[in-house]
């Protein structure tokens, strides 16, 4: 699976690779695939849109802080 999608990693990305990268391209199809940047050919996760956006939106307003 992981070969075929567009895969993105965000452009604040700056913290030595530990990130996560989401395809995009399936968000029309009701999935949203995310997986480790460092392991691109191991699991991914997979999201309802709707609840990847909101869980975007949380970290914008600061939901999750260290």
């Amino acid at each position: 699976m992981a070969a075929q999608h567009r895969w993105i990693k965000s452009s604040y990305s700056s913290n030595g690779g530990a990130c996560v990268e989401v395809a995009t391209d399936l968000t029309a199809h009701g999935t949203v695939p995310v997986r480790d940047s460092k392991d691109p050919h191991g699991p991914t996760l997979t999201f309802e849109p709707t609840a990847w956006k909101a869980f975007v939106a949380s970290l914008k307003a600061g939901g999750f802080t260290a």
